[in-house]
């Protein structure tokens, strides 16, 4: 049977924040020291050679996808990999294993690798190349094994190269990687790990995998994956803030009014709730891809555009955020939709009649720094919606004065937006108030937009951008950290959610009811609209 994650459900008792993060600033000299211990080893064995560009033309690439069965993998891992192969972008001698508990034959498995856009033919030569594996992730003598495959794929080649894909359920993270650190690193290339989310359920299993993990490799050969960051729009955010002159000067509290960060799904859980149950939307969507898209739209600008100088900025804005508040957060779970057509989150299979877990959330945070001062970060996300989109909203301060506000029956001008559509349709749009054509002799104002739409502007690219997937795994082949949660900034942003979380669970809070379909609760928007948040109902975008 294919693999499903299973998360981790131990309950960890949470000590204070002090504590924490004075817990945090030990995992970091122990991260460091280890850093400091694992370089010199390298030195004599090469077992951490970093990635050269120029490599020599007898180097080889060894992708392991750990879960290779489970869908993860067959969904989103195999056809990143076909699509950079297909591009040309991975070595010329690649080989790639799949390594599961489930038993099959590599027949069976390329069958499973096979992709359904593309025709047999057009992926013969990336299927030859794929080997399954079967072995437990506790197994030695099965990593051993996997080894000695690598070895006999890598013969002639003077660095083998090896990226190790841990597509796995956390509760196998660190058996999997002591066999890989023990048993199954190339001694003559780089080895990296990828490992997907969740990264804990709080702070205190996130501190205890991090530092668990960093005793077997280098933070520098680890690569936690958050596929937003991959998302073509989120990379593009630090470029609009910082290669364009005419953001920075208004992009502060003075002259902004709110940032909404939105998630929203038309789905339900659709058949996975046993699994969601066990975290809730907090921790699978806002913790995470949310709270990562923040710091990149707060965060001051880095001394560079290398990894560490980013992930430094980042940090330092997270560390800024105060841990949201039980008066500062509504939190939902859908009820069947009102004709009854699609069922409750309680009537997903695996779901307990009686489970509190939220399906939407909204919470306001605010940063304390110079910059953020008193300016509400509101980030909503949700399951069962109204409709599926994700986008950024930086909605700015009104013009002083309200020079047309009331002028032949106008209303006051609405504020400024600056709109990051991150999917579907990727768009940047900046809406503007505009006078409306014609020979009234009013002064009406009308809502427009500047408008950036990915799919006009770039229709040269005919295959469409690119999915997250395969710029995640070309950076980890090429040794980028840019797109990739490093430790510290996991733990701040564990300790922003951490405490409600906490005491959503210990109070047993209950969700507010909202129907599927719908845009959530109402008292979702009530929280906005009291933080600030205006919305046009007059204003509709439309797609160009």
């Amino acid at each position: 049977m294919p693999e499903s994650p299973s998360p981790v459900t131990d309950k960890v008792s949470f000590p204070s924040l002090d504590e924490l993060f004075q817990e945090n600033q030990r995992l970091q000299q122990e991260n460091d020291q280890l850093k400091q211990a694992l370089y010199s080893q390298s030195k004599q064995t090469s077992s951490f050679a970093q990635h050269e560009e120029g490599s020599s033309p007898d180097s080889c690439l060894t992708v392991i996808v750990l879960g290779a069965s489970g869908d993860l993998a067959k969904k989103k891992t195999f056809p990143a990999l076909f699509a950079l192969y297909k591009s040309q972008l991975l070595p010329k001698k690649v080989n790639i294993i799949g390594y599961a508990r489930s038993h099959m034959s590599t027949d069976q498995f390329r069958q499973r690798v096979h992709h359904q856009k593309y025709s047999k033919e057009e992926q013969q030569a990336f299927i030859d190349r794929c080997i399954y594996f079967t072995g437990a992730y506790d197994s030695d003598e099965a990593f051993s094994e996997l080894n000695a495959l690598c070895n006999k794929l890598e013969t002639g080649c003077s660095k083998a190269n090896r990226l190790f894909y841990l597509a796995i359920p956390p509760t196998v993270f660190l058996a999997s990687a002591r066999g890989i650190r023990q048993h199954a690193m190339s001694q003559t290339g780089w080895n990296r790990v990828v490992v997907e989310k969740p990264f804990g359920s709080d702070f205190a299993t996130a501190a205890l995998m991090g530092s668990s993990l960093m005793r077997h490799f280098n933070e520098e050969h680890i690569y936690r994956i958050d596929h937003y960051l991959g998302k073509e729009m989120v990379q593009n955010l630090s470029v609009l803030r910082f290669a364009n002159s005419i953001f920075e000067p208004i992009w502060n509290g003075r002259h902004i009014q709110l940032v909404t960060i939105t998630f929203k799904e038309s789905i339900g859980t659709a058949g996975r709730g046993g699994y969601f149950d066990q975290f809730g939307i907090i921790r699978d969507v806002m913790q995470n891809h949310l709270i990562q898209i923040l710091s990149l739209v707060a965060m001051e600008q880095p001394a560079s555009l290398n990894a560490s100088d980013v992930s430094d900025e980042k940090v330092k804005v997270l560390r800024c955020i105060a841990p949201a508040t039980k008066d500062q957060i509504v939190i939902g779970q859908y009820s069947a939709s009102s004709d009854g057509s699609s069922p409750g989150y309680l009537d997903d299979k695996g779901v307990p009649d009686t489970s509190l877990t939220p399906t939407y959330a909204l919470a306001v945070l605010f940063i304390k720094n110079s910059r953020w001062d008193g300016v509400p970060f509101i980030l909503k996300c949700g399951k069962g919606l109204d409709s599926s989109k994700a986008e950024i909203r930086i909605q700015f301060r009104r013009p002083p004065g309200d020079l047309y506000g009331g002028i032949s029956g106008t209303v006051s001008p609405s504020p400024n937006e600056l709109v990051i559509r991150v999917q579907p349709d990727e768009a940047i749009y900046l809406k503007l108030m505009t006078k409306q054509p014609g020979l009234a002799g009013d002064e009406k104002l009308h809502q427009t937009e500047l408008d950036l739409t990915y799919k006009k502007r770039f229709e040269h690219i005919k295959a469409g951008l690119p999915d997250a997937y395969e710029r995640l795994i070309l950076d980890v082949v090429r040794g980028d950290h840019s797109l990739f949660v490093r430790n510290d900034e996991l733990l701040a942003s564990w300790a922003i959610f951490t405490p409600i979380l906490h005491r959503l669970e210990q109070e047993k809070v209950k969700p507010i009811i909202y129907a599927f379909g719908s845009r959530g609760p109402k008292e979702a928007d009530m929280l906005a609209a009291k933080m600030g948040f205006q919305r046009n109902p007059e204003y509709s975008y439309r797609l160009a």
